[in-house]
């Protein structure tokens, strides 16, 4: 029977035991998201915890500046883009959580067309 994790509100994304896979959750590692104080596993990506935490707005599509969400997770499409550290641009589907990362949503600039 696969559980999800209900510890932490609404993020119930986190699998915690699968019949055939390993999860192993032990070390955890602390970041803030936009000044909010948060946590995560060491081996996750920056967006994989925030998708645990609750986060599902990533970024505001540059031509018409609407919500977007983690999309390909491959670090193909930049809809996870965010500065990370004062880095702009980081994909965070790629980037591996570090402890004390201060994670940042970016601003787009929205054209008029």
């Amino acid at each position: 029977m696969i559980k999800l994790k209900t510890v932490r509100g609404e993020a119930l994304m986190r699998i915690k035991e699968h019949p055939i896979l390993k999860f192993d959750y032990q070390n955890e590692i602390h970041f803030t998201y936009n000044n909010q104080a948060m946590i995560g596993y060491e081996g996750d990506t920056i967006a994989a915890a925030l998708y645990d935490n609750g986060i599902r707005h990533f970024s505001n599509s540059v031509v018409h500046d609407r919500p977007r969400g983690l999309y390909c997770a491959i670090g193909n499409c930049g809809s996870c883009y965010m500065r990370v550290n004062g880095v702009d641009n980081v994909k965070t589907c790629m980037t591996l959580l570090e402890e004390n990362m201060v994670v940042e949503s970016e601003v787009s600039v929205a054209s008029n067309d």
